[in-house]
């Protein structure tokens, strides 16, 4: 072949390339108002670089300079152009290692391989190139600049990770401080609103960082009932971990060198929380405090050695710790899990290359899952081969043909808007998102199905999610189909880090019949906040009572369905409602609707009971476990006369067992009259708790037919068993 047809096949495979930057656009930058695209080639035989870029500036050459990582100290030029593109042939060892900076009259654009992957909401670290202060410089620039720490965060649609690459020749990502995380010299990173933090080392000490904070942005900093939707993993925190935060937070599998509090130390001393989740975690040195917290769920935790309390005022279960706290009124220390496969997540391995990790299933387990040299028993799957990486305005087709080809699902932090729910429809599919990435109904009414349908398929996995609707639909999230029948006992199906959300942002009048139903049997929840909002940027009382409706939080048909820390509020019917056989619940935590009017609006079984029960086991089950329950009395948006006769609800039969239930009343006149049945006393006279509740004395309710949904309700251009 003649020099002249290889340059021109050469130009015009140039021209391919360029011709597809419309597939990249969410790693656009804006010059004006143009969008500066960008493409990087990477040639693994020849071990070179492409880069290539569309027209900026005015004139003159586009100079390019490489770092080893996005921050990195240290930028050296390696030429300049007066083309669109530029090959780099001696580019660093490792392909991710190569960041470019291609600038021209005073613009630059960052070009690498890490963003063209998992575009502009994940963001890098490497200590091998970068000094340790620079990752905390940047998050905390990020935490003020775009509102994360403030009121407003609560409601952005900003999504943000932040992933630490592992830690080489002894270094570690901590710049030095002192103190408790909350103070200035303890120079913490603070995570706000809707951020992740990520090792990406195979173990926690892979990845040291210094201290982590979570700074509540209410009363001065000493309420953080407010201070959700964040999460870390996969991490050492060499100095103190702060995790001052409620609902929809977790932290898992990170080893704790020291901790001087767990709460805020901040502002106002009356420090108070709704919490929280952590699992798979080791404290080295020093048993922390929830001192200051409402509740909390502990799974798989090893703290050092002792047993007296460390915090919580109601409801602390503390499940397969190693030194858990003594038993009593507020702590339930349960010896086991049971069944439980931990969360997914993304590292890089040995080869160089991204990988995920799915860990496989335990049994009846105590402690961690993984050890100093050991990440623990599990899966690795090659990211670029086994998984489709969506990024921010990737459309519900894009996912689905991805998913029908065999990939899994990594959702990079993002807003995704749908105009059809995600069909998971074949086994040991995985759908794991990172940055609280949000699976949200388009507000076209285009969908009114749902944001995810799963099938009754073996070994499904749905982790870090949140669930979002600006439509009316039947569910938010629906795992098998109606009459699901199929055993999933060797392979089970597993939901974690599940938020669902139902009102507080969109304008107009929403109704949901559940935000999710549980019809596949076999199924392991990990977490899982349930939330009608109660607050939120439109008005509330009676007006949310009638735009932002939505009946259950949760409906469990399915045989052998275990769930653990479930959080389920303000849902205006039966907020939990089991139908199921052999359900168990470790830990349930439950405010009742703020904002029912009246009484007459909100009575149960058909009008003969004053509001609906938070968790409610229907009177056909015949065997069920639950331990460790909470529901807090707040009618606040009513006439004053709202009130809930029981908290609980379950049918008088011997192998019904529901264990350390507890009510109380946090604010407004209504209460809560009972614990369960009938019995129980009322939280007008104080907190009130009951031990064990099995084939008791109370009065069983009415028997009751539930109007689930059904298929007749579903769009019938959605086939889910195709």
């Amino acid at each position: 072949m003649s020099k002249k047809i290889i340059s021109f096949f050469t130009v015009f495979i140039l021209m391919l390339v360029l011709c597809s930057f419309s597939s990249y656009a969410d790693n656009d930058k804006i010059e004006g108002n143009k969008k500066i695209e960008r493409k990087i080639v990477y040639n693994k035989k020849k071990h070179n670089i492409i880069l290539l870029w569309s027209a900026f500036g005015s004139s003159g050459n586009y100079v390019i300079t490489r770092g080893g990582s996005r921050l990195a100290s240290d930028f050296i030029t390696v030429g300049s152009t007066s083309t669109l593109s530029f090959t780099d042939n001696k580019p660093n060892a490792d392909k991710y290692e190569n960041y470019y900076k291609v600038t021209r009259n005073s613009i630059t654009v960052i070009i690498s391989l890490e963003n063209q992957i998992f575009g502009d909401n994940m963001y890098f670290y490497d200590r091998k190139y970068e000094k340790a202060a620079t990752a905390r410089n940047e998050i905390n620039s990020q935490f003020e600049s775009i509102g994360l720490g403030g009121s407003n965060g609560e409601w952005t649609t900003k999504r943000q990770a932040y992933y630490f690459k592992p830690n080489i020749n002894g270094q570690t990502y901590d710049s030095g401080g002192s103190g408790s995380a909350s103070s200035a010299e303890a120079n913490s990173i603070e995570l706000g609103f809707y951020s992740h933090i990520g090792g990406l080392g195979k173990v926690p000490s892979d990845v040291k960082l210094g201290s982590i904070f979570t700074k509540p942005h209410l009363s001065g900093g000493a309420n953080a009932t407010c201070t959700f939707w964040r999460s870390v993993e996969n991490v050492e925190v060499m100095r103190d971990f702060a995790w001052t935060v409620s609902q929809s937070t977790s932290a898992r599998r990170m080893l704790i060198e020291s901790t001087s509090k767990y709460i805020s130390d901040i502002g106002d001393t009356n420090f108070w929380g709704s919490g929280g989740f952590i699992a798979d975690i080791h404290y080295a040195s020093s048993r922390p405090n929830w001192g200051g917290q409402q509740q909390w769920y502990t799974r798989n935790t090893v703290f050092p050695s002792g047993s007296g309390a460390m915090g919580g005022s109601y409801n602390m279960v503390w499940q397969g710790c190693v030194n858990a706290p003594k038993e009593d009124e507020a702590n339930s220390p349960i010896s086991a899990t049971p069944i439980i496969r931990e969360k997914p997540f993304l590292f890089i391995d040995k080869d160089g290359e991204y990988k995920v990790f799915v860990p496989a299933w335990q049994k009846d387990r105590v402690g961690i899952s993984w050890s100093a040299a050991d990440m623990g028993k599990g899966e690795i799957q090659d990211l670029l081969t086994n998984w489709y990486v969506a990024k921010e305005g990737d459309t519900d087709l894009e996912i689905n043909n991805a998913l029908k080809a065999g990939k899994n699902i990594f959702f990079t932090p993002g807003h995704y808007s749908l105009n059809a729910p995600i069909q998971v429809n074949r086994k040991d599919a995985v759908l794991l998102g990172a940055g609280i990435a949000s699976v949200t109904l388009e507000p076209t009414e285009k969908n009114t199905w749902g944001c995810i349908y799963a099938d009754d398929k073996d070994g499904i996995i749905i982790a870090g999610l949140l669930m979002d609707s600006l439509n009316s639909t039947t569910y938010q999230i629906r795992i098998g189909n109606e009459g699901a029948n199929s055993d999933h006992s060797a392979d089970p199906i597993l939901l974690t880090d599940i938020t669902c959300r139902v009102g507080g942002v969109q304008s107009k009048n929403i109704q949901i019949q559940a935000s999710m139903q549980i019809n596949s049997s076999n199924v392991v929840g990990d977490h899982f906040w349930l939330w009608r909002a109660d607050h939120g940027s439109q008005r509330g009382g009676d007006a949310r009572w009638l735009r932002d409706r939505c009946k259950n939080g949760l409906i469990v048909t399915g045989n052998d369905v275990t769930l653990y820390g479930l959080f389920t509020e303000h849902y205006q019917e039966y907020e939990v409602l089991w139908l199921g056989e052999r359900g168990r619940t470790y830990f349930f935590q439950n405010e009742p609707p703020y904002d029912a009017p009246n009484q007459a609006s909100w009575s149960s079984q058909e009008g003969r009971v004053a509001g609906y029960a938070a968790f409610k086991v229907a009177n056909s089950v015949k065997e069920h476990q639950s331990i460790g329950m909470g529901s807090y009395a707040v009618f606040t948006g009513t006439d004053g006369n709202v009130n809930k006769k029981n908290g609980f609800e379950a049918p008088n039969s011997p192998n019904v067992k529901l264990e350390k239930m507890c009510i109380t009343r946090f604010a407004g006149p209504g209460n809560i009259q009972n614990v369960i049945n009938g019995i129980g006393g009322s939280t007008a006279t104080g907190t009130k708790r009951l031990t064990l509740y099995n084939n008791g004395e109370g009065t069983q309710s009415y028997d009751e037919e539930f109007n689930l949904p059904n298929r007749e309700s579903y769009p019938a251009y959605i086939n889910m068993e195709k």
